[in-house]
């Protein structure tokens, strides 16, 4: 399952019966007090493991970087370009094309790498219209996250070091999350921030978006199961479009 395992004298012939790649993609940035500066990479790992295996696919080494621009002067944050990330998924996306793969699904664990993956996906589908090419973010979380929600969201679509995601890290890396640190932040957040440049800094000193210490591993298996399921369903009708 995990391609980096492989060796070159037998890959190839997996490569032909299973013919789908999913790339983890994470990002490296602040969380709070009570995650780590790879949450998004875990989460993306996790994911993509549960979905592969439903799938009978290959998980790729995790791409740890991510656009981090909100976040980038938090201590620890690292960040990558918008440009610099689609143009590495390119790459990525083009070799494993004159591999043999047939479906390339990118896994992503952290909403700023949106506006990259749908490039790069779209750019492949020009120059390697064969290639059928996904990019996932927790489809059809909205739904089974408002049936366990307790306290409202701060934002339409941002969650972060919150109720939600720490409740994600809670099922499927709790080794990683250190609830005795959690924390209730919920800030305001513009409704300028939608539409203009603005550093989380000026809304948030901690990164902590709502009210981590409600979040339990029950809630976080509740959507993340919803997410996989949703996934694996996706990747199968692309497969047999």
């Amino acid at each position: 399952m995990h391609f980096q395992h492989e060796n070159s004298f037998e890959v190839k012939e997996k490569i032909s019966k299973k013919k789908i790649a999913i790339l983890p993609i994470g990002a490296v940035e602040a969380h709070g007090p009570h995650l780590p500066l790879g949450t998004d990479n875990f989460l993306a790992e996790k994911l993509s493991e549960k979905v592969a295996k439903k799938t009978n696919a290959f998980v790729l080494p995790t791409l740890p970087y991510g656009q981090v621009w909100s976040l980038k002067n938090f201590p620890g944050s690292i960040s990558v370009s918008n440009q610099s990330l689609s143009s590495f998924l390119v790459d990525i996306g083009e070799s494993l094309y004159h591999q043999g793969f047939e479906i390339f699904a990118m896994v992503n664990g952290h909403l700023g790498n949106a506006v990259a993956l749908k490039d790069a996906a779209r750019i492949l589908y020009e120059n390697y219209p064969d290639l059928k090419v996904l990019y996932l973010f927790y489809p059809g979380m909205k739904k089974p996250v408002e049936e366990v929600r307790e306290t409202p969201s701060t934002h339409g679509t941002y969650f972060h070091a919150c109720e939600i995601e720490t409740s994600f890290m809670l099922y499927l890396a709790p080794e990683f999350v250190n609830m005795g640190q959690a924390i209730c932040d919920i800030p305001v957040i513009p409704m300028s921030a939608d539409v203009t440049p603005t550093p989380w800094e000026e809304f948030t000193q901690s990164a902590v978006l709502g009210d981590a210490t409600l979040a339990t591993k029950d809630k976080g298996e509740h959507v993340i199961e919803v997410a996989v399921e949703n996934m694996v369903k996706l990747i199968q009708e692309i497969r047999n479009s």
